[in-house]
């Protein structure tokens, strides 16, 4: 099978899953960024029940979460497969919950979640976002712009939590050299940044991936790089200024 006829076939066998009303090709795939090697994000909009039982007895060899699995908040759980010698993730969507956010995100209204493998965590919005950049591939979805009402509490949010970050390593981590965990604040607070950037850019988010490039906050790499026991105080101001600066 081709990559021309791959994704057709995988949203066919995801649609006939119970509840299932939209399915989405998502990630680098769907933003036209993606290598030769990577993998394939597909999103399943589903109402009501649905039942991951389902999606194990297709056959694919991998891992198939639960609902709620992978932090019971927007990201709600997925599966991540092996389809015709290809890496696929499926990510689960409850589409009540992706239509409050969306409500939500108009009003500019969001909130703050952890997720694994994510420094800043993420926004609720984030699944909003995804609708704006996802080809669909079955079903109907709204393709929604940045809201303007989200813009601005979005950014002050972000930059807030970007100031915190970066002061408790000023104060708790410098005097005491600890060089490891101003590394992880200092990443942490560029992250955090680059949303804020994003937001006030009016430019959706869907993961970290290319967060500090698309922010222009790729500099973060050489305070961090340069990072040593005697300077961490200096390292966190530089940071400081790297952040302020990015619009």
């Amino acid at each position: 099978m081709d990559d021309g006829t791959f994704p057709g076939y995988v949203a066919g066998e995801l649609a006939k899953l119970t509840g299932v009303e939209a399915v989405a090709l998502g990630g680098s795939r769907a933003e036209g960024t993606a290598g030769a090697d990577s993998d394939w994000d597909f999103a399943v909009y589903y109402r009501g029940a649905f039942e991951p039982g389902e999606l194990r007895a297709l056959g694919w060899p991998g891992e198939v979460s639960a609902i709620g699995e992978w932090g019971g908040g927007v990201f709600n759980g997925g599966a991540w497969l092996t389809i015709d010698g290809r890496r696929v993730d499926v990510h689960y969507r409850d589409l009540g919950v992706v239509e409050h956010e969306l409500a939500e995100a108009r009003a500019g209204r969001f909130r703050w979640e952890p997720l694994m493998f994510h420094f800043a965590g993420i926004p609720s919005y984030l699944v909003v976002g995804e609708l704006a950049v996802n080809q669909v591939l079955h079903g109907s979805l709204p393709r929604p712009e940045f809201p303007a009402a989200l813009r601005e509490p979005a950014a002050r949010m972000w930059r807030q939590r970007a100031s915190l970050t970066l002061g408790y390593a000023e104060k708790s981590y410098a005097p005491r050299r600890a060089v490891s965990e101003v590394a992880g604040a200092l990443v942490t607070a560029a992250m955090e940044t680059a949303h804020a950037v994003l937001a006030e850019r009016g430019e959706w988010v869907t993961n970290e991936k290319r967060l500090l490039l698309r922010a222009g906050l790729r500099g973060i790499d050489v305070i961090v790089e340069a990072l040593r026991p005697e300077a961490l105080g200096q390292a966190v101001s530089e940071a400081r200024e790297l952040l302020d600066k990015a619009h």
